[in-house]
């Protein structure tokens, strides 16, 4: 197994100080983004990496990163980045499983904040096609109005997506997808 990639937690984000390293863990999926380069043309830079939460969660799970943090730099585990996660971003658990979903099916997902979304999600990633789908997550039990779906479609048309509306059920371990497609009457 290779060895686990080392960074730091810093407030709401984790760093990977190692430009290599960095660079390597963009290579290997898109994840995080490269310090003062907004859309990398390449994936090799000179910059240390900065990952979200989420996506440094998940690289904990899959055995990818190792996370240290305070001034002892002592490690940070799964349980205290989820605590800290669940703090910062509302219906963590939901967004998490879905995410983790998405995510296992090869496809790179990232922030959708600037389409209000959950996120934007890429065949093949950022830089390489544009993200075909924006996604949100919602419980069961939301109401979603006529007006937000109207809303939420047109906002899609207008950036070539496809909105799709992510609905997990944590018990039963599975999510379901609800996909609109719109036509001309």
């Amino acid at each position: 197994m290779p060895e686990k990639i080392e960074t730091e937690l810093i407030d709401n984000f984790l760093v990977v100080w190692n430009p290599e390293k960095g660079s390597g863990l963009y290579k290997l999926g898109y994840y995080g983004k490269p310090i003062g380069i907004p859309k990398p043309k390449i994936p090799e830079f000179d910059v240390p990496l900065i990952l979200d939460l989420m996506e440094g969660l998940y690289l904990v799970e899959k055995g990818v990163i190792v996370v240290h943090g305070g001034k002892e730099r002592k490690r940070v585990g799964f349980s205290m980045l989820r605590r800290k996660a669940r703090k910062l971003y509302e219906d963590f658990d939901a967004k998490y499983a879905v995410y983790r979903d998405l995510r296992g099916q090869e496809l790179i997902v990232t922030p959708g904040i600037k389409y209000g979304c959950d996120f934007a999600v890429y065949r093949h990633g950022p830089g390489v096609d544009h993200a075909p789908y924006m996604v949100s997550v919602r419980k069961a039990k939301d109401e979603i109005t006529g007006t937000d779906v109207v809303k939420a479609g047109r906002l899609a048309t207008t950036v070539r997506k496809r909105f799709i509306i992510a609905v997990p059920d944590l018990e039963a371990e599975e999510i379901r997808y609800l996909i609109f497609k719109w036509f001309k009457a």
